[in-house]
């Protein structure tokens, strides 16, 4: 540890090419943009339970979809 720390001591402070928040605002808008791709495929499987119903069906076995 006491490497580490004489290292972080010698090292200069690197200056950033833009102020700290804009990296929070790219990371908020990155998290809300995969957020809405997320919610873009809610309830995608009651979609097609009609479909999902007859392939369990024909291959024998129940269908787990609840037929809300």
């Amino acid at each position: 540890m006491l490497f580490l720390t004489a290292v972080l001591a010698e090292v200069e402070h690197a200056q950033l090419p833009v102020p700290t928040w804009v990296y929070g605002l790219v990371a908020l808008v990155i998290f809300a943009a995969l957020g809405f791709v997320l919610w873009s495929f809610r309830d995608v499987a009651n979609r097609h339970s009609a479909k999902a119903n007859a392939y369990a069906a024909a291959h024998g076995g129940a269908s787990s979809h609840g037929g809300h």
